[in-house]
């Protein structure tokens, strides 16, 4: 009988990037390995629930969506999630971060102290610095204050990261881009006094995410299909994203396609689930 695992994501640590399957095994992503799985032939991509819990009905969902939630259960996880602004009552101090991830794709985020770095390093964050700390309110009305005065966004989409991911500027110009929307927002008016002001100092991530010599993507992965196969060499990790040498040129895959499948291990194989080209339109992220 064919064993077959379900993966429940990718995660950041300080040991790298793994994948993390039901049961607690992890396996590490280090760049040069060959990646290789199959869908099992047959299954039926299913909700991975909501808080910690299965979802109930096992409810069938779509192959291209990256939240692998029905529409209950994303219900259900939406509402305890401060991302999306329905906890307001968190006693834990908060950290307000700008991230860059190329020429003009700044963003304006907040994550709990305690996690770090770890969410600038799963949305693929690839130059950041802090801007203050604070009570989860202050962070944000930071947030909200940077949005409203600078026009800086608290999104960018997937899509956007991976088309310039291969063609960026040195570590010193993505900092120095950085240090000047920095410096324009520690100056605005109107900050909470609760959050306490950070200096700027740019963490890089380029070398952790391997984008040095990247080669440009072709292709993205739209979806995992039963019976479908992903087989490549690993370039480079970036968020969610795998970046695979395969036989079709380097395609992207984000590993949030992989939750809800049942995934066996193959010998090898070429790639054979639907792939879309870089820069055609896929599905919604999500909220990062």
């Amino acid at each position: 009988m064919t064993r077959a695992w379900r993966c429940t994501g990718l995660s950041w640590g300080d040991g790298g990037p793994t994948l993390r399957w039901e049961g607690g095994r992890h396996s590490g992503l280090a760049r040069g390995r060959r990646v290789a799985f199959a869908v099992l032939a047959g299954s039926v991509r299913t909700c991975v629930g909501a808080r910690g819990h299965g979802c109930p009905m096992r409810a069938e969902v779509s192959g291209r969506s990256t939240g692998a939630r029905c529409e209950e259960c994303a219900r259900l996880d939406r509402a305890h999630s401060v991302a999306a602004d329905t906890v307001a009552d968190d006693p834990r101090p908060y950290r307000v971060y700008l991230a860059w991830f190329g020429p003009g794709m700044v963003k304006v985020g907040i994550t709990a102290a305690e996690r770090g770095p770890a969410r600038l390093l799963e949305q693929g964050a690839v130059t950041f610095s802090w801007l203050g700390q604070g009570p989860l309110m202050a962070a944000r009305r930071t947030e909200e204050l940077l949005r409203a005065a600078l026009g800086v966004p608290d999104r960018i989409p997937y899509a956007d990261k991976r088309a310039v991911r291969s063609a960026l500027p040195s570590a010193g110009e993505r900092a120095a881009e950085l240090a000047e929307l920095h410096a324009s927002a520690v100056g605005l008016a109107g900050w909470p006094e609760s959050l306490e002001r950070a200096p700027f100092q740019a963490v890089d991530h380029g070398a952790v995410f391997g984008l040095e010599g990247l080669l440009r993507a072709d292709g993205v992965v739209s979806e995992l299909v039963a019976g479908g196969v992903v087989s490549g060499d690993l370039l480079a990790v970036a968020g969610p994203d795998l970046h695979l040498a395969t036989g079709r040129g380097v395609v992207v895959l984000d590993t949030r396609l992989m939750t809800g499948w049942e995934l066996t291990g193959t010998a090898g194989g070429e790639l054979s689930v639907p792939v879309r080209e870089m820069g055609e339109p896929g599905v919604q992220d999500g909220l990062f």
